[in-house]
């Protein structure tokens, strides 16, 4: 019994410490997650499953009515007799069933255009549902990539707080010895606390941009995420092939989401205007069917009522026929649907046109930020070579007591500075990498 103890105990204790492990997400495990509990996704992929349920009823539409119906009719007074057509004064009821089927042979193709404009409206929400998924995974991407902004900027303000401590313990054994004054102390506690402060600053940004993840991911149960650490220093090497925006805008328009959804619904508008135009034309339909019925005034010859199963035979009857409606009155509103659906068509078009223009001004401000960047991306890189080398140099004049407490600061801020500007540059360029890569079509993302 107290072997079984110990080792529920030992069992308990190792699921506890798996448990409290933080799990390290990567950039495509949080995308993925996010796909699969983001609830705002979900309600896109429930607009999709309602269009095409909407579009298997319209092929349905096309199949043969069949309707059967009955009804038990009872006579008080003065009446006429259904089955003699005699007037009577008894009282007496009726029973009577009918099976009826009708088949549309001709309605201006209205049906068929209709089944055509519900597919397009179908694979447009498609197209938007996947568009929302890419949405949401440059959301959690722009919010993995502040994580790791944030980050550096802890371990930088890190560094600068050690830098001041050491300075800070430097003055005080200075002023132990007798080679400073008190007020020199003074001055280092403020640059110490002062970074202090900073690294607090920075640590609550980190805090609020892996709240602003978690959220992305609908990640429940915690408050803090671990990601892992992909960030490259690599130049991109396709530079030549990918600053060309109207290269990357015919690229775009083969595969993009937003635009081929768009590009659906203008069809889908000319095939309901085509639709609406058939309510002009006259529409011809086949209808069949059988009817019977029990009468209770039905007699034999011996004055008795004839039993329902024998009447039901006996006056069992089949008709066919064809029936051809002919709009007049309600021709001139038709007409006025019909000028309302152009006018859908027109918005339709017009906003495909916005949504290509749209596109194609966000890919000139990308082709011209890469190049930018780029540039930048170099530039930075010397920059914090050249501002750590200053400040390598004014910490030992520091410490030989050359220059000032405040000439060291402006040195050891111009420096933090380079580095958390370079560290801006490279995130920034990663993502305009990205986003230029999946204007061309290339996977950026695990989203199918």
């Amino acid at each position: 019994m107290i072997q079984l103890f110990k080792y529920l105990v030992f069992i308990l204790l190792l699921l506890s410490s798996k448990l409290s492990g933080q799990e390290t997400y990567t950039l495509d495990e949080c995308v993925a997650y996010a796909l699969e509990h983001n609830l705002q996704l979900k309600d896109y992929t429930l607009n999709t499953a309602s269009d095409r349920e909407t579009y298997r009823q319209s092929i349905r539409d096309l199949l043969p009515s069949v309707n059967a119906s009955t009804n038990y009719v009872i006579n008080f007074g003065r009446s006429t007799d259904p089955f003699t057509n005699d007037v009577v004064t008894t009282d007496f009821f009726s029973n009577r069933y009918t099976l009826e089927s009708s088949v549309d042979l001709f309605r201006g193709f209205q049906k068929i255009n209709t089944i055509k404009a519900t597919k397009f409206l179908y694979k447009a929400t498609q197209e938007e549902n996947l568009q929302q998924r890419y949405l949401l995974a440059f959301r959690v991407m722009q919010a993995f990539y502040d994580i790791k902004f944030f980050q550096g900027l802890v371990a930088i303000s890190k560094e600068q707080m050690t830098v001041s401590q050491a300075n800070y313990d430097l003055v005080a054994r200075q002023i132990e010895l007798g080679l400073k004054a008190g007020a020199d102390l003074y001055e280092a506690e403020s640059l110490l606390l002062t970074d202090k402060l900073n690294l607090t600053q920075s640590k609550n940004q980190l805090a609020t941009a892996q709240l602003q993840l978690i959220q992305e991911m609908n990640l429940e149960g915690t408050s803090k995420i671990t990601i892992q650490d992909n960030l490259t220093d690599n130049q991109v090497a396709q530079a030549h092939n990918i600053i060309q925006s109207d290269t990357i805008f015919a690229e775009a328009q083969e595969f993009m989401p937003l635009l081929k959804a768009q590009e659906l619904r203008v069809k889908a508008a000319k095939k309901q205007l085509a639709a609406e135009r058939g309510s002009l034309f006259p529409s011809l339909s086949l209808f069949a069917g059988t009817a019977s019925g029990y009468f209770e005034t039905t007699r034999d010859s011996l004055g008795s009522t004839i039993p329902f199963r024998d009447q039901f035979k006996d006056n069992t009857s089949q008709f066919i026929g064809v029936s051809l409606d002919v709009p007049i009155s309600t021709i001139w509103s038709a007409r006025g649907r019909i000028k309302q659906q152009k006018i859908e068509r027109y918005r339709a078009e017009n906003n495909l046109k916005i949504q290509q223009q749209l596109v194609f001004q966000t890919i000139q401000q990308l082709v011209q930020s890469y190049e930018s960047l780029e540039v930048q991306r170099t530039q930075s890189s010397q920059k914090v070579k050249a501002q750590e080398l200053a400040f390598t140099i004014a910490q030992k004049r520091y410490e030989k007591g050359l220059i000032n407490a405040l000439e060291l600061f402006t040195a050891k801020n111009l420096f933090a500075s380079a580095q958390n500007e370079n560290l801006q540059v490279k995130l920034q360029s990663e993502i305009n990498k990205s986003t230029l890569d999946f204007y061309r079509g290339l996977p950026i993302f695990d989203i199918q």
